[in-house]
């Protein structure tokens, strides 16, 4: 008979602790462990073991066909700029970002691109099949609908799975990360085990079906993946989708990535008919720039592969309090303080009694 037994898992870190905690020891979060019920399955000698495949043996390097290296062909070429060159098959890309920032924007428009030579299925968690099909058709415009691209409202990782047996895809999204639960597990949708156990299976799959999957995370108040930091280590490409919801321009960051380069950039303007590419990324960001303005000057930064010009704009003000304020908006905080330090020490400028704001127009981060 199975035993059972209770832990508290911290859902910031995945700290494991055997009783309750106000304070995570670890990461410091308030609040934060929830209480699991573990059943000790007991051990069979006749067992499978679980792995990847059903079966494995070592083989000689050269022996090992290299076909799989060819990428997919993906329509939107920013996205594919930050991919490497394009999807490859039997791989787990994750996404995230803040709420609202279009995440699910994003890959819907990457599915209705790649329905038209792929079969994809859409898994959503959030979503009803009739509001996905409502953004489908706003960012679609007059077009036809692609028949390949498929719609399941789902949560139940076993039921996904018998779909995609049956639909047979080569490529999945799943809208999230976080809703997704398997059944045999007593912890809730969103835990740091369902996480870390829905994406290990999520893998599995890609690895041995050759189904390339990407799988949208949400982010903490922190800017990080919400979930367990294993999370990042199983999937093969870490993808952010960044900017300002006030700001009309988003930044697709890679920053793991095992097929191309990391710290790659792509650029995309929010529209009415979703995420346009920009193409030329710095005749964007200066196209309202004045010239010759007091408070204003272009700085050229290196994201990923290709320079940026952007428009740094700086102000001062007499302070009103007996500490003057320092705002930084794009940029680094403690890179504000260092020049403002350069400026006063060696410029003689008294910046200890003005207010100091800079903002890097756009919504870039430098």
């Amino acid at each position: 008979m199975a035993k059972t037994h209770t832990r508290y898992v911290c859902q910031e870190c995945g700290r494991v602790t055997a009783s309750y905690m106000g304070k995570c020891p670890q990461c410091g979060s308030f609040n934060s462990m929830v209480e699991e019920v573990i059943h000790d399955e007991p051990v069979s000698k006749g067992g499978t073991v679980r792995g990847l495949t059903g079966r494995s043996a070592p083989r000689s390097i050269g022996d090992i066909s290299s076909d799989a290296e060819d990428r997919i062909h993906l329509p939107i070429g920013e996205f594919a700029r930050v991919l490497g060159g394009g999807i490859v098959p039997g791989s787990i890309v994750l996404v995230g970002g803040d709420p609202g920032i279009g995440k699910s924007t994003l890959l819907a428009q990457m599915a209705m691109e790649m329905a038209a030579t792929q079969r994809v299925l859409y898994v959503s968690g959030e979503e009803s099949e009739r509001q996905i099909k409502m953004r489908a058709v706003r960012l679609n415009g007059q077009k036809e609908l692609p028949k390949n691209l498929l719609l399941v409202t789902e949560t139940n990782l076993e039921t996904i799975f018998n779909h995609i047996h049956e639909v047979k895809p080569d490529l999945l999204i799943v809208d999230s990360i976080q809703t997704v639960y398997l059944s045999n597990m007593d912890s809730s949708a969103g835990s740091v085990s369902q996480v870390r156990e829905c994406a290990s299976q999520l893998r599995e799959l890609a690895k041995t079906s050759n189904i390339s999957v990407f799988v949208i995370g949400h982010v903490t108040k922190e800017g990080t993946i919400a979930g367990p930091r294993v999370l990042e280590h199983i999937v093969d490409t870490v993808l952010y989708l960044e900017g300002d919801r006030f700001q009309v321009y988003r930044l697709l960051r890679s920053v793991k990535n095992r097929f191309g380069p990391t710290s790659e950039v792509g650029v995309f303007e929010m529209r009415e008919g979703g995420l346009e590419e920009v193409t030329n990324p710095s005749e964007a960001f200066l196209a309202e720039r004045m010239i010759n303005a007091a408070g204003s000057a272009i700085a050229v930064t290196m994201e990923g592969t290709r320079p940026i010009l952007v428009e740094i704009q700086g102000l001062t003000s007499p302070t009103q309090f007996g500490n003057a304020r320092r705002t930084a908006n794009g940029v680094d905080f403690n890179r504000l303080l260092l020049i403002t330090a350069v400026l006063t020490r060696r410029m003689g400028l008294k910046l200890s009694e003005q207010d100091v704001f800079v903002n890097v127009v756009g919504g870039l981060q430098i």
